[in-house]
């Protein structure tokens, strides 16, 4: 059984693995009145302010749990607010500190365009039901004296989707949303959560259809040292017809933007990569002037998903990873993965049926070392160069790796400016790369150590020779085809 050392997340976890034992079961219907009653038994409450409270997290949890929209949640929002579960966090964002000098200037007094701010005998006060965070009081100060304390959830998200309602409950602007996740690994009270479709998948396997199971390169580490075998063994006990590995996906998006990346060095042109749909979303929806500059390229996900079904005639495609923003590329990408979810949710499907990923298997591999290591910030990059050497490209090139949402961010203002100097911008939202994705099960510093481990048990092949010989690709379109929601 799975134990995380955050009570969020294991709340999380106790009602993903119902969900998954009683739709294995079949009798889910008959058993989600009481899963509320078993995860909280009463009757004293353990983290709120009562029981009949926390139940109530459970049922938007059980809701979101079978892929249904939370309160306020757009069909086309990934990420969703609990209302039960949100605190409001009562704070004031700006306070006055003790650094206050009551000067005679009042700045903060007439930067508020909303009256807010009074002066006292003890100087400035910042009235809460007055101020409406825009924060020019704060930059306005001589003295620096008023501290800006910003709510988590607020905080954690990159690109600004997150404001408050009249309640002081988050709200999620979908318009500026990405759905990279870091507003449900920021919130301290599990009140952010993404919608899951285990209950869809589960029925498909159950349901006798040919559903193949793919996992993304970053879950190495993420289950002990499970190396390749184990995991693909565990998988298929789950009731999946086969697996295969992300990475031989994220080999072929290196051959073929490699190919893209020799067109832009010719003709000195920039591109971005394309295989983190959090950042792809993040151009789309804040720098639409540089959306000609992404790579053309399909996600890993994608092309995996393409040559799944080249070889099994009438597959359902199921992606799993630690990143929530690609239940968001399933819907925006044609041709892709029919479902995405996550390793939390993997894990609940194995502790909901009882399966033990060390058990010992054969080892297997599909994809290279550097298609394994797309999983890791610097990773596309390296494995776009790697290609380029095999085929003796000798044109000079840079590259620059964004590692995190708020370095995409910066970087691609470098960019839509004009002022970028390398020729190719890696963008991943997740600090880390997808390693460090909110889907995983395991933090990044004790990931690594084992990571290393399992990689280097690894056969040296390469990139090149994966896709064109020991795979064949030659008649899978490359290409990704976005769809407007």
């Amino acid at each position: 059984m799975m134990q995380y050392d955050n009570d969020a997340k294991q709340m999380k976890y106790e009602v993903l693995k119902l969900v998954a034992k009683y739709t294995f079961e079949g009798t889910l219907n008959e058993h989600l009145e009481d899963i509320p009653y078993d995860i909280i038994p009463g009757p004293q409450p353990s983290y709120r302010c009562c029981v009949y409270r926390e139940r109530e997290i459970i049922r938007e949890r059980l809701s979101s749990a079978q892929g249904k929209n939370l309160p306020g949640q757009e069909d086309s929002g990934i990420v969703g607010v609990l209302p039960a579960a949100c605190e409001g966090c009562p704070i004031s964002r700006f306070t006055v500190t003790d650094n206050c000098q009551k000067c005679l200037a009042k700045k903060c007094q007439a930067a508020c365009p909303f009256g807010a701010i009074s002066i006292t005998g003890r100087g400035a006060y910042i009235d809460p039901n007055k101020c409406k965070e825009c924060g020019r009081c704060a930059a306005a100060c001589p003295y620096n004296a008023i501290s800006d304390t910003m709510r988590p959830c607020m905080r954690a998200c990159p690109v600004g989707a997150i404001s408050k309602d009249e309640y002081s409950r988050a709200v999620i602007d979908y318009s500026k949303c990405i759905s990279c996740g870091a507003c449900v690994a920021g919130c301290p009270f599990g009140a952010i959560t993404d919608r899951s479709s285990i209950v869809d998948v589960i029925n498909a396997i159950r349901n006798g259809e040919k559903v193949i199971a793919t996992f993304a390169p970053a879950i190495e580490g993420h289950f002990g040292m499970a190396n390749v075998g184990m995991l693909k063994s565990a998988i298929r006990k789950l009731g999946f017809q086969d697996v295969i590995e992300v990475s031989l996906g994220a080999d072929a998006t290196a051959w073929h933007e490699a190919q893209e990346l020799k067109e832009a060095v010719e003709n000195n042109q920039k591109m971005t990569t394309s295989c983190c749909p959090a950042f792809v979303e993040m151009i789309e929806k804040h720098f639409p002037r540089l959306i000609p500059n992404i790579s053309h390229t399909g996600s890993p996900m994608t092309l995996v998903s393409r040559y799944i079904r080249a070889n099994y005639e009438g597959a359902k495609v199921v992606f799993i990873g630690p990143c929530i923003a690609k239940k968001l590329e399933v819907k925006r990408v044609e041709d892709t993965a029919d479902y995405a979810i996550t390793f939390e949710e993997l894990a609940a499907m194995f502790d909901a049926q009882g399966i033990n990923v060390m058990d010992p298997a054969e080892k297997e591999q599909d994809g290279s070392r550097p298609g394994k290591n797309f999983a890791q910030s610097g990773g596309v990059a390296a494995a776009v160069s790697r290609v380029l050497d095999e085929e003796g490209f000798e044109k000079p090139f840079s590259a620059v790796k964004c590692n995190g949402a708020k370095e995409c961010k910066k970087f691609l203002m470098i960019m839509n400016a004009g002022k970028l100097p390398e020729t190719i911008l890696e963008g991943m939202a997740c600090e880390g790369g997808c390693v460090a994705g909110p889907g995983g099960v395991e933090t990044l510093q004790k990931l690594l150590k084992m990571r290393t481990k399992l990689l280097a048990e690894a056969d040296n092949r390469g990139i090149t020779e994966n896709v064109n010989s020991l795979h064949d690709f030659s008649g899978i379109s490359m290409t990704a085809h976005r769809k407007q929601l």
